[in-house]
């Protein structure tokens, strides 16, 4: 089911070969406004280098720190930080990861229901 790096969305993306509506960047991170946004804001974080899902991350668990580092940052600069907002990520399908590069959502700019 995961993606390589040839073949990742994410990945085109973070190399700048499809438009993405970029509102960080870094040299190791780039963060974008989702498509098909399901708040007011909802911003994907991605690291540039290709991990394709969280169980990945094995023995790199500083990267889900990083990207948590960088949404703080953002909902900040979105303004949302008082608010209240929400982070989360998706793992494989049933954890409902539909790119397989690891990715953490951002949402906020309104009162978000209970995820159950």
């Amino acid at each position: 089911m995961s993606e390589n790096s040839a073949d990742c969305l994410f990945c085109k993306i973070a190399a700048g070969d499809i438009p993405g509506d970029i509102v960080y960047e870094d040299d190791q991170f780039i963060a974008f406004n989702d498509i098909n946004p399901q708040a007011p804001v909802h911003i994907l974080i991605i690291p540039k280098r290709h991990i394709a899902t969280v169980n990945d991350v094995d023995g790199e668990a500083e990267v889900v720190g990083s990207l948590a580092a960088r949404a703080f940052k953002l909902a900040k600069k979105q303004g949302i930080d008082q608010s209240g907002y929400r982070i989360l990520m998706n793992c494989n399908q049933e954890g409902g990861q539909t790119v397989y590069h690891i990715h953490m959502h951002l949402l906020g700019g309104k009162q978000l229901g209970f995820l159950g």
